[in-house]
């Protein structure tokens, strides 16, 4: 069920990817179709009935706390002034790498739904990165406890710089 719903995600991203090359704005397009990704993610838990439509629909409506990790995520009403604020600066950023390590760090650090939003902030970048010129990146196994110390010391510290040269090396 995991690789299919991550598969059906991947063609949603790829779609939304294909508008943003036709000239859409990339922020608009990620502020709309990231829903469609999430709800694709786990579309097959729905299908077999582990997980509810509704439970799909919208940002969370509980607090979230992330395991092993010191930061906490905005609670849910903070989350409904957040979003919007984020893909109002991926819109106005031109800077395809930017909007992808920030657009990365502050989705995953703002944290909407209760559970994916590792794999929706890596799409997201990933989005920000292939229309930006840049190739897409894969956090590889071996690399994954950096890849989430460096976004626990951003999260936590307020300091993105180790983050943004964690990725910046996979480009």
């Amino acid at each position: 069920m995991t690789a299919r719903g991550y598969w059906q995600a991947f063609e949603s991203v790829k779609n939304s990817i294909k508008k943003i090359l036709a000239g859409k704005n990339p922020g608009e397009i990620i502020e709309i179709d990231h829903k469609t990704w999430y709800q694709e993610l786990f579309a097959p838990s729905v299908a077999v009935g582990l997980s509810k439509l509704a439970d799909l629909i919208g940002y969370r409506t509980h607090q979230v706390y992330i395991r092993s990790s010191m930061h906490t995520p905005l609670n849910s009403e903070a989350v409904r002034d957040a979003m919007p604020i984020l893909f109002e600066l991926l819109k106005n950023e031109s800077d395809g790498a930017v909007r992808a390590i920030l657009g990365h760090f502050f989705f995953v650090y703002i944290h909407p739904y209760m559970d994916g939003n590792g794999s929706v902030g890596r799409f997201l970048m990933n989005s920000m990165l292939v229309t930006g010129g840049y190739n897409w990146i894969t956090i590889l196994v071996e690399k994954r406890s950096e890849y989430m110390d460096t976004l626990e010391k951003a999260s936590v510290n307020g300091d993105v710089s180790d983050f943004a040269d964690f990725i910046t090396s996979l480009i």
